[in-house]
């Protein structure tokens, strides 16, 4: 899919966010994804009718006397999208409608996040990487922030060697000062990132979003099929005429994605899978709806 046509899909996004931003606008934005939507504020003395759940036990025993934890209502958010730009994520599989990759819908995605977020007066921010952190854009308010992230990721041309979201997650949380909201676009096709992202989840809610191809569970009969790893150069002669060889690819797809998802379960993430074959905007409401109403589609 070629700029123009993403850029005329991300065009309708404000109208498409605006049921979701209703939402987000009528109350906390992190109550539609994850949390309480309060933060910490200061202590004071224990007084009679006090939950004692909220004693701050280690200040308490300093000064001899009990206190308790006050928290304020947290009304303002950082929602930071990090967007995977290697170059399996630009590769054309061709099953897809129009020729979408992975990478024309993760910005669909990315956009649809940043439009709700900006609706409802949140912070947006977003950090891009292959094998290394390529660029970042510092979360700030307003329209024309959000319209200088899309015009920078449809900027990217092509993909780069190599993945290192375990980097990426790290630059991330160096770059969040706060509590914040990160939404994690990739195809999950790399290693070693479970122990970034779970000191990312310590601190911070977390949604990864899996960007697959309908290539990933159905291959087609094709005969003898060169298949070429954009990233390592590797080339696969697929003799796709075979049921086995088809059934064996799907197993190995079905395999890797329940990997993914049990490792960012396991962290603390919540993760869903968005086709390239789905209408963005459409799967994306419906997971965030199942999280505001305590369902659950990852």
């Amino acid at each position: 899919m070629d700029r123009y046509e993403l850029l005329r899909r991300i065009t309708t996004f404000p109208l498409a966010a605006r049921g979701l931003a209703e939402d987000l606008l009528s109350g906390d934005f992190r109550s539609v994804f994850k949390g309480q939507g309060i933060e910490f504020d200061e202590v004071r003395h224990y007084e009679l009718g006090d939950d004692v759940r909220s004693i701050d036990w280690n200040v308490s025993a300093r000064f001899g006397t009990p206190y308790v934890k006050m928290y304020r209502e947290e009304r303002e958010l950082t929602v930071c999208l990090v967007l995977d730009e290697s170059a399996s994520m630009f590769a054309a599989d061709g099953a897809s409608s129009a020729g979408m990759r992975r990478r024309d819908q993760a910005i669909l995605a990315a956009a649809l996040v940043a439009f709700s977020a900006e609706r409802a007066g949140q912070r947006i921010g977003a950090v891009c990487f292959d094998r290394e952190i390529t660029r970042v854009f510092k979360p700030r308010k307003g329209r024309s922030h959000v319209m200088s992230i899309i015009s920078g990721l449809l900027g990217a041309n092509d993909g780069g060697k190599g993945s290192d979201l375990g980097l990426a997650l790290e630059g991330t949380g160096r770059l969040l000062k706060r509590r914040s909201l990160v939404v994690i676009l990739s195809d999950f096709l790399c290693f070693n990132w479970e122990q970034e992202l779970g000191h990312l989840c310590a601190k911070h809610d977390v949604i990864a979003i899996g960007i697959t191809d309908p290539l990933d569970t159905e291959i087609p009969n094709l005969g003898l099929l060169t298949m070429g790893d954009p990233e390592t150069g590797v080339v696969l002669h697929a003799p796709t005429g075979y049921s086995s060889f088809r059934s064996a690819w799907a197993e190995w797809h079905e395999d890797r994605t329940k990997l993914w998802k049990a490792l960012c379960r396991r962290c603390g993430a919540s993760c869903v899978e968005l086709s390239t074959a789905d209408d963005a905007p459409t799967a994306l409401t419906r997971f965030f709806g199942g999280r505001r109403t305590g369902g659950s589609l990852s």
